[in-house]
């Protein structure tokens, strides 16, 4: 196929980029937030332009998600119930809708099919509807008091939030509008792809050095984000090496011929259960008339060897396991961090405000992916851009990870491990989405505009701490072991250890056994004294909380801090001068009443809170 331009024609307007929200003139701003609302508003209504027939607003594009008219809908009513929750809007604009279009759906499973019948409104009455929103919206961004810096307390947080809100589902409903059949949807001006077709790279390693790198931002960083992004975390990266393309369709067309999804042992055991569900054989975008096509937004195309190839976090780990059988190394999907260190080595800046993005990215160039070959940054390409690239890594919270009170659950949900990062961003990525800082996690067999590179490295991948505990009695045990006070008095665990201590006197101090440990703080406490502590108690749950923060050195959970308000926890044996003490504790699941035998030897038997709670005090004794 011949080419076509490469870049925005001159004269042609840039997409607006998020504003600096720390500075400024007050006018300007409100000006530049204005124009960045109805850019947004106005881009995501020319999306919908792409589909031809009623079914393609009505009907689903796959059975998880809903129809795109709720789609329509949702970013302006999202808007609504903010600012109503905000009290910035004295009342709705139409509670009907606000209600039929306030929640979303998680893929949270891909065989939980929901097939509950929704009365969706008329295109027309959701375009009168969004018209009353952006109305209300504009009265707002033209009459509320402006104050700089525009940070989480800032009247103008949910109005930006909103935007980002919205830009985040042009995205998300392009890959849904790709998802429906061809014959529903149709080609447009303003959604042109990528001509560009040539010949496909060789792939090949490009050594990364060993690194230091750090992810989150302050509270007063200047722009946007989402509350995941928030808090810090410095961390050390070995060395390690990693493509310097975005496996193209070509390399994993290797896969496929090879039969590797046939291949039931390339596939861990979850990627294994979702290829099995959907039949899988090839990416889903792949299309085969004979020859391979790919499916783009509103067209299919003779397939582009040298454009990246699309996938789910399965469908990408997979590959790398095919690859580590064929290579004999150690093949595998970067981490977070690696993906962090990748990008500083590269010299990667952020979009600019004022020239095209120097990579596939901020839709400055096209409505598609383009070659792997495009975009250079240092010794790599497409570190940003393109297709978002899959990641080793669960999402999980920052140290210091606090939650926006008009949003409490955009992420808490997804710290399950269940959800993978996915860095870097694609064509269609705006605004808080291209950033550094960004952070978006995805359940593994969702499809994005989403592909993956692959390194080489030994170092072990250890999943984070991601999960907050929110059961009442375990958060409130979590925050009694390793909380400062608990009802106004000194942390009692770790009271209790140092009286132990004492009382040792000029004993040896061999091994200690904690028994009724519970969460476990005393174990870790007496570790500072005793070469190795053995922590025992009848519940597995308080022992999963020592376990935890024994191998991972962190523990996150929920507390109720006044009323009916959450505050969200984090603890690190860092903080309480444990952490070299880890490696001396082991816990253990048992009954103190009926301990077993391997029990024995201890020079201290540390038994606090517990004799009142056994069904045979006497028999523990």
């Amino acid at each position: 196929m011949t080419s076509v331009a490469t870049a925005p024609k001159q004269g042609t307007r840039l997409f607006e980029r998020t504003p600096d929200l720390s500075s400024g003139n007050g006018d300007a701003k409100r000006a530049e937030i204005r124009q960045y609302f109805l850019s947004t508003w106005e881009r995501y209504e020319s999306l919908f332009n792409t589909l031809a027939a009623d079914e393609a607003w009505f009907e689903k594009s796959i059975p998880l998600r809903h129809p795109l008219i709720f789609y329509f809908g949702h970013t302006a009513t999202f808007f609504i119930n903010k600012l109503v929750l905000a009290k910035l809007l004295p009342e709705r604009v139409n509670p009907r809708m606000e209600s039929t279009f306030a929640v979303g759906v998680d893929e949270m499973s891909w065989d939980d099919l929901n097939d509950d019948h929704y009365d969706w409104p008329a295109i027309e009455e959701v375009r009168v509807y969004r018209n009353q929103v952006r109305a209300a919206v504009l009265n707002l961004i033209d009459t509320l008091p402006m104050s700089l810096p525009i940070n989480w307390q800032s009247p103008w947080w949910p109005i930006v939030m909103g935007i980002e809100h919205e830009r985040i589902h042009l995205e998300t409903s392009s890959v849904l509008i790709r998802q429906h059949p061809v014959s529903w949807v149709r080609p447009d001006p303003q959604w042109q792809p990528c001509r560009l077709i040539g010949e496909a790279p060789v792939n090949e390693l490009v050594p990364v050095a060993e690194g230091e790198v750090e992810l989150g931002k302050s509270f007063d960083a200047p722009y946007y984000g989402w509350d995941n992004e928030y808090g810090h975390q410095r961390t050390n990266v070995s060395g390690f090496e990693a493509s310097r393309y975005l496996a193209s369709n070509a390399e994993f067309l290797e896969f496929v011929e090879a039969g590797g999804y046939q291949d039931d042992a390339l596939w861990e055991a979850e990627g294994l259960s979702w290829r099995n569900f959907a039949e899988a054989r090839h990416p889903t975008f792949w299309v085969w008339h004979n020859e391979w096509y790919l499916r783009l937004m509103t067209e299919e195309v003779e397939m582009p060897w040298d454009w990246p190839v699309e996938v789910n976090y399965h469908e990408a780990k997979a590959f790398c396991n095919w690859k580590a059988k064929q290579t004999g190394k150690m093949v595998r999907l970067p981490t977070e961090v690696e993906w962090y260190r990748l990008y500083d080595e590269a010299g990667v800046a952020e979009v600019p405000h004022d020239a095209p993005a120097r990579a596939n990215l901020h839709l400055d160039h096209w409505a598609s992916s383009c070659p792997v070959t495009r975009y250079r940054h240092g010794e790599f390409y497409d570190v940003v851009g393109n297709v978002w690239q899959w990641v080793e890594t669960p999402t999980y919270p920052l140290d210091g990870f606090d939650v926006h009170e008009l949003y409490d659950d955009f992420t808490t949900p997804t710290f399950d491990n269940q959800h993978n990062l996915i860095k870097g961003g694609s064509w269609i990525s705006c605004g808080n989405e291209t950033l550094r800082s960004a952070r978006y996690a995805f359940r593994r067999h969702f499809f994005q505009h989403a592909g993956f590179r692959y390194v080489i490295s030994d170092a072990e991948v250890v999943p984070p701490a991601t999960q907050y505990e929110t059961d009442k009695v375990l958060s409130e045990y979590a925050e009694f072991h390793y909380g400062d006070e608990w009802l106004g008095v000194a942390n009692y665990p770790k009271a209790i250890a140092d009286l132990a201590v004492t009382a040792m006197g000029d004993r040896p101090m061999g091994a200690a056994l904690d028994i009724g440990c519970a969460s476990g703080r005393s174990v870790f406490e007496l570790a500072r004294h005793f070469d190795q502590v053995t922590g025992v108690d009848f519940s597995a749950r308080f022992i999963g909380q020592g376990v935890t923060m024994a191998e991972q050195g962190t523990l996150r959970y929920t507390a109720i801090e006044e009323a009916e308000l959450v505050g969200y926890r984090t603890r690190n044996l860092s903080d309480l001068g444990l952490e070299a003490v880890a490696g001396k504790v082991a816990f253990w699941q048992g009954d103190a009443c009926n301990l077993k035998p391997v029990f024995s030897g201890y020079d201290l038997v540390l038994a606090s809170n517990l004799l009142d709670r056994l069904y045979n005090p006497r028999r523990f004794l």
